[in-house]
């Protein structure tokens, strides 16, 4: 696997996800619309649940919804995120890697990201994400610098503005659809809130 290329709005909303649950586990797909040789990029994500991350029906409920959505809209499940309700914690949960093993089979370069809650601060340096790849039938710890995030300080800075503005509460996950279907789970709100923020410099959102 080559380089993994993250955007601005796959961060934000997967950091957002993990603020607007923080005493519990969370989890979500990671998508892609395009591809640059080796590379994956993310460029979107779908944030699942926030609660019985390990139940197999709504999971595999959600998986099919978000690949029908995706081949509507020309994009591909290239991944799996999560963050562990204990902060200190950063290491996939067996949950989390029979999740990612079930993308993989239609993935092969597919990524396992998990937040590490213990440096989500305002002012980090780096993305607070640890990386996994799949290699001989295992996930294996991935090289930190393999990561990319392109402006990564106005990214921070988009995240940590709308957190302190409330806009975290737009986001709307899986498990919150399920309790009202009218809830838009593609975010399409919020999607639109962090492209109005991003500069224009800043290339996919």
């Amino acid at each position: 696997m080559g380089e993994v290329e993250l955007s601005c709005r796959a961060y934000v909303k997967m950091y957002l996800h993990s603020c607007l649950f923080p005493r519990c586990s969370i989890n979500g797909l990671l998508l892609s619309s395009a591809s640059t040789g080796g590379a994956v990029c993310v460029t979107d994500c779908v944030p699942l649940l926030h609660s019985h991350l390990s139940l197999a029906p709504i999971t595999q409920l959600a998986l099919t919804q978000v690949d029908v959505w995706c081949s509507q809209t020309q994009q591909r499940i290239v991944g799996y995120y999560q963050a562990n309700a204990c902060a200190s914690d950063s290491s996939p949960t067996p949950c989390a890697m029979k999740i990612a093993d079930k993308i993989a089979e239609q993935f092969d370069n597919a990524v396992l990201l998990m937040l590490d809650g213990s440096k989500m601060s305002p002012d980090y340096r780096v993305p607070p994400i640890v990386m996994y790849e799949r290699k001989d039938s295992r996930w294996t710890l991935k090289d930190k610098h393999t990561i990319m995030l392109r402006q990564w300080e106005e990214t921070r800075d988009i995240a940590g503005q709308m957190l302190e503005s409330g806009d975290h509460s737009l986001l709307v996950d899986f498990d919150s659809h399920l309790d009202d279907i009218t809830k838009d789970w593609t975010n399409q709100k919020l999607n639109n809130k962090i492209a109005e923020l991003a500069s224009p410099a800043n290339g996919s959102m």
